[in-house]
């Protein structure tokens, strides 16, 4: 790649952008010092990866905060629609990255990453003991984040809006929140239809052996226009995507008694890596060379994953190949294997959730954070907290810690502000799904043979290939052509869970 020229002769824009291109580069360089933590790293060297990332992320904040950025935005005079958008969103990162002391920044890079080892040993320990002194660490260092944004003037005065504000740019909590008390009644009044139907779909039984699931998952991943050449599929705790312009990998886990783990997890961190893979090289080293936001991110590995990935056409495509592999299945017709596919049943594990239940699972952890921010929780009480919430949403008492507030990572790393944008990302896909069908009718045809080619062409034109030249909730309506609404998702799983359970 080389430095982009088409700025004319605006000396300040023209070194505005080549600084930009080396901040973007060693950014890109930390976070595959995250993903090579998570897959292939000894676990003996946690301490000093710590401080290598710690280093990383001081360099990073200096350059992110020097003064020269003010002087050169102050001067750039944009030409076009695509420079003012650019300068945009370096004005904003400049404007959050300042109101961070280093020394703070730098502190949570290093005690994050120390964190991360911490709590995959204590889930695997079963152990939220030895886990919880290092997470009350990381809240408050995310409290003081906070707090300095907030004095800055990010989240309108509120803690957790600043915050979410990295995450999805422009969302409130009492948004989404308003949001989310809209969803949930008639995701909760559908869950009790299906639990109450009396025919229930059987489960897929038997022993599927890691070798082959990595050979299906990356089938897979093929199916579903995964680039090879500028990606890779390794394993790790939790399953993630990581890297972009020409170097975007996935990660995928595996449960021999449960082969829809391994495959839909690597399904949705295919449309996660293939959003970034998807962008227009021209945007590459700029602001705009990645996913908008979060809740445009998971608009992508959700449509990917379930309306398209669990749809009755890739999933007969899915059973006929699992089936030749393991030469036979215990469900051998494609009718009662997507229905197997998409069984609703009471679990613990958000990523394994079915689509009905997934997003009570995040609405209950976007609860349980934003007390953890505002401190109307403490760290030792999240444990009982947790369990209490769990039972009085799913009706089910967590069994281990390990099925309960320890699996998922996202907490040990600092990622508060997060989870919300899982069900946002839902609300997107639904929209973006009714699009779609609405535009290529011969998708499930393609789907059937395993190519998804036609609806990630489709998401590539209209959505991937902008990076973030739109603002998230713009870029979906563009794409839709509708104002973004929780409908077509709700109407879309009534639709086919009112099927597949005969309600």
């Amino acid at each position: 790649m080389t430095a982009d020229t088409s700025f004319g002769p605006n000396a300040a824009m023209a070194d505005l952008m080549e600084f930009q291109r080396q901040t973007e580069a060693l950014s890109s360089v930390s976070e595959r010092l995250v993903w090579d933590q998570e897959t292939m790293m000894p676990r003996g060297a946690a301490e000093q990866r710590s401080e290598e990332l710690a280093a990383m992320e001081a360099v990073l904040h200096e350059r992110r905060t020097d003064p020269r950025i003010g002087e050169w935005l102050d001067a750039a005079d944009p030409e076009t629609p695509r420079e003012e958008r650019i300068l945009a969103l370096i004005a904003r990162d400049f404007a959050r990255a300042s109101a961070i002391p280093a020394d703070l920044a730098t502190e949570i890079a290093r005690q994050t990453s120390l964190a991360q080892g911490i709590w995959a040993a204590a889930r695997a320990n079963d152990a939220p003991q030895d886990f919880l002194p290092t997470l009350d660490h990381v809240v408050v260092l995310k409290q003081d984040e906070a707090n300095a944004l907030v004095a800055a003037g990010f989240g309108g005065g509120d803690l957790y809006d600043a915050l979410l504000d990295d995450y999805e740019p422009g969302a409130t909590q009492a948004e989404l929140a308003a949001l989310f008390d809209t969803m949930r009644p008639r995701l909760v009044a559908l869950r009790e239809d299906i639990l109450g139907a009396p025919d229930q779909p059987a489960a897929l039984e038997g022993r599927f052996p890691q070798e082959m699931q990595l050979r299906l998952a990356r089938a897979c991943a093929t199916a579903f226009g995964y680039d090879w050449n500028r990606g890779r599929m390794d394993m790790a705790v939790h399953p993630f995507s990581s890297g972009r312009w020409q170097d975007s990998r996935i990660s995928t886990r595996v449960v021999e008694a449960d082969p829809f783990n391994c495959i839909y997890s690597t399904i949705h961190e295919v449309g996660h890596s293939s959003y970034e893979l998807g962008i227009d090289p021209d945007h590459a080293f700029t602001p705009l060379g990645r996913g908008v936001s979060m809740g445009v991110h998971e608009s992508q590995s959700r449509i990917y994953e379930n309306q398209m990935g669990r749809g009755r056409a890739f999933a007969g495509w899915l059973h006929q190949r699992m089936s030749d592999m393991m030469g036979g299945l215990s469900i051998d017709d494609p009718d009662a294997f997507y229905r197997s596919v998409n069984r609703v049943v009471p679990g613990y594990i958000r990523t394994e959730a079915d689509e009905v239940q997934y997003n009570l699972h995040i609405m209950m952890r976007f609860d349980l954070e934003r007390d953890l921010i505002a401190g109307r929780l403490a760290v030792d009480d999240l444990p009982e907290a947790w369990n209490a919430r769990f039972l009085k949403d799913f009706g089910v008492a967590v069994d281990r810690p390990a099925n309960g507030m320890l699996q998922d990572v996202h907490w040990s790393v600092g990622l508060f502000g997060y989870f919300p944008t899982y069900a946002l990302g839902n609300v997107y896909a639904g929209c973006l799904n009714q699009a779609m069908r609405a535009a290529v009718p011969e998708l499930d045809e393609s789907l059937a043979r395993g190519e998804a080619d036609p609806g990630v062409e489709w998401l590539r034109e209209n959505l991937q290939r902008h990076g973030g030249l739109y603002e998230p909730r713009p870029l979906i309506e563009q794409a839709t052509g509708a104002p973004v609404s929780p409908e077509p998702l709700l109407t879309y799983l009534e639709e086919k869970f009112g099927a597949i359970y005969g309600l």
